[in-house]
């Protein structure tokens, strides 16, 4: 079985489970699982060496029964409809155990934006949106940043759909300020992860000041929770980027790394022996930490791996990073997963107060946007917490419950 392959059984089997335990009928089962709408396109690109390039790209639209849909977009070799079909249907129960409204979505375009010139991306951007634009708007669905894209690729996207539709920048967030964007935004994902971290800590007996905490990828929403978890008091001691990971028993000098990293040509966390001790991913997954956040990849905790964690906690930063069987083994063993679809909303959330925003030409200071994010996303912890004690199940369980009951619910409302 492919890795993507994997991870739409995953997806789908941790929104089955929560079908099951409700006792929802076979008939709603499949309505539920597939999605409304999937797109592929191809993207002509002559490329500025003279060659013409064909890209392929995509867009699924899992559900609508809450809202337009919401999803970003991501541009990675690795994109094909398995990966965005299983990315969009995790934005549904994003969005619905946050509470917002909104439905799934998930796209992007196979590539490597590492080898693209700035043009090539701007054209390449710009003829995805010309391919979607019927499916597009503000009230129909509102695509976002993800891997590999950025402010600037959804300000491209704000141009091309403004010269197909007319100007309207509610239909996509994650802008630049100067476009209508949101200054909290960049770093409202990890933050949130840091919040999360904060209020589930407590509840696990761990004391957040001076806490252990390691984080798997050291990107936007990695960087930003550690900077985040760090200013709460806790001692981040390894963070992790694709070619290798770094400790310091004592805590790391984040701002140091930081800026090293950015100075550098080429840089590689292991390399910058100055602050730290250059260990493996797979030893930074299995350091014995009170905290582990992992804010990379998906599918890193498989059954091996969840049974070399030593972790008291994990806060999963990144999308599906624990497949179905390591979900088990954590479960078996009694160490809490804070799950993506809670941890990692603080960006969905930004996303959602940007739109709001953007649908009234005005823009709120940064302090009201950070003080609504936290509002949301603290209820939406508050009743996963709550459902999981009452039901004496994981709080992946509890936040799928939530989340396909909504939807569930929404849907036999509106009638199909």
């Amino acid at each position: 079985m492919s890795a993507e392959n994997k991870l739409t059984q995953d997806s789908e089997r941790f929104f089955l489970d929560a079908l099951n335990q409700l006792g929802v009928d076979e008939e709603s089962k499949q309505l539920m699982c597939t999605p409304y709408r999937e797109v592929k396109c191809e993207l002509p690109l002559r490329r500025e060496n003279g060659q013409v390039g064909v890209y392929v790209g995509y867009r699924v639209q899992h559900d609508r029964s809450r809202g337009p849909f919401k999803g970003g977009l991501r541009y990675h070799p690795a994109v094909d409809l398995d990966h965005c079909r299983a990315l969009a249907r995790a934005m549904t129960w994003k969005c619905a155990v946050v509470d917002l409204p909104f439905g799934g979505a998930k796209g992007g375009i196979a590539c490597d934006p590492s080898t693209l010139t700035f043009s090539e991306r701007e054209t390449l951007t710009k003829r995805l949106v010309n391919r979607l634009a019927p499916l597009l708007g503000p009230d129909r669905d509102i695509p976002a940043p993800d891997m590999g894209t950025g402010p600037q690729e959804m300000a491209w996207i704000l141009e091309e759909y403004a010269q197909l539709s007319g100007d309207d920048p509610a239909v996509v967030t994650g802008k630049p300020v100067e476009l209508g964007g949101s200054s909290s935004r960049l770093a409202a994902t990890g933050r949130g992860v840091s919040l999360v971290t904060a209020w589930a800590c407590p509840a696990q007996g761990i004391e957040l000041d001076g806490a252990r905490v390691a984080v798997q990828g050291f990107g936007n929403v990695g960087r930003y929770a550690a900077a985040f978890l760090a200013d709460l008091g806790a001692r981040v001691v390894a963070v992790s980027d694709v070619h290798g990971a770094l400790f310091a028993g004592d805590g790391l000098d984040l701002e140091g790394v930081g800026r090293c990293l950015e100075d550098a040509d080429s840089p590689k966390l292991p390399e910058l022996e100055d602050f730290g001790e250059a260990i493996s991913n797979e030893e930074l997954l299995a350091l014995d930490v009170d905290v582990l956040v992992p804010a990379a990849i998906d599918g890193v905790f498989d059954a091996a791996s969840a049974r070399d964690a030593r972790a008291k906690m994990i806060v999963e930063g990144a999308n599906l990073p624990t497949t179905w069987e390591g979900a088990e083994v954590f479960a078996e063993r009694g160490i809490p997963v804070i799950p993506d679809i809670l941890a990692n909303a603080g960006g969905v959330t930004a996303s959602y107060l940007e739109w709001v925003q953007n649908r009234q030409r005005y823009r709120w200071p940064e302090e009201r946007v950070d003080k609504k994010l936290e509002s949301i996303l603290k209820a939406a912890w508050r009743e996963v917490r709550d459902r999981a004690q009452k039901e004496d199940v994981t709080y992946r369980q509890a936040s799928y419950l939530i989340a396909v009951e909504r939807v569930g619910r929404a849907t036999e409302l509106r009638g199909f």
